[in-house]
């Protein structure tokens, strides 16, 4: 089962989606690809939430420099979101970066977003891995240039699946996905696949989330009722499971 991840940028757009989303996503689509929510915003809905709702939350655009990215980790993650997602530009310290976010940030699962208009580097699925991610996805980073079907081939999206998969890693797809889109990435099977500017009017990322939109997305998505609780289950286990996994490491990177 695809689960249905929502970015929003505001308490009231998250009460719009959360009973309709299985994944709030926190982050300002005025900020960049993977923009960063004010730290207090983040929390005045992680308190609003309670608990109650799958929550993650963007990193920000920012530059590959691994205590930069650490710090930011670390920050984020004390807000209490279950998912920090990290994006992964190309840069020769994109694998620093990994190690020192894994090492960093035990209390949240961390995803690593490649994005696919950028030539992404499909080998980093390993690095994430043993740094004690829990999962990754697929973003676009020029969200003028087209959808995430503009840049790679539904074959090579399944592909990037089944790769994320082998090495334990949950994948997400995302990047100025429309409805239309639905089949062909429903068709490569990903844990989950992310919205933010078809759930606004006029399509625009910076406008206001429709609630009427995210139902209708909702529908096409259509999981059984087992297979949302398995899926929402699985993902939020993964935070308890790469906790773990994310100590170990820490321990291996930093004696």
């Amino acid at each position: 089962m695809t689960a249905f991840l929502a970015s929003v940028s505001s308490l009231d757009e998250a009460r719009l989606v959360a009973d309709v989303a299985d994944v709030v996503d926190l982050k300002d689509p005025e900020a960049g690809a993977l923009g960063a929510l004010d730290s207090d915003r983040v929390r005045e809905i992680v308190r609003w939430s309670a608990g109650r709702h799958v929550l993650s939350a963007a990193l920000g655009d920012l530059p590959m420099r691994p205590q930069r990215i650490a710090d930011a980790c670390e920050a984020m993650a004390a807000s209490g979101v279950h998912f920090v997602k990290i994006g992964l530009f190309a840069d020769a310290a994109c694998r620093d970066c990994i190690d020192a976010a894994g090492a960093r940030t035990p209390q949240a699962a961390l995803v690593g977003v490649l994005f696919a208009d950028q030539a992404p580097d499909l080998t980093l699925l390993h690095t994430m891995a043993s740094a004690g991610f829990a999962g990754v996805m697929l973003d676009t980073a020029d969200k003028r240039s087209g959808t995430l079907m503009n840049s790679m081939t539904e074959a090579a999206l399944s592909a990037f699946v089944t790769r994320a998969r082998a090495v334990g890693l949950f994948a997400g797809l995302a990047g100025s996905l429309r409805e239309a889109d639905l089949p062909s990435v429903l068709r490569c099977s990903p844990d989950f696949v992310g919205f933010r500017g078809a759930l606004c009017e006029g399509h625009q990322r910076q406008g206001r989330i429709s609630r009427d939109r995210a139902l209708a997305l909702a529908r096409q998505i259509e999981p059984g009722a087992d297979d949302r609780a398995s899926t929402l289950n699985r993902l939020r286990s993964a935070r308890t499971l790469r906790a773990t996994s994310m100590d170990a490491h820490a321990a291996s990177v930093l004696s």
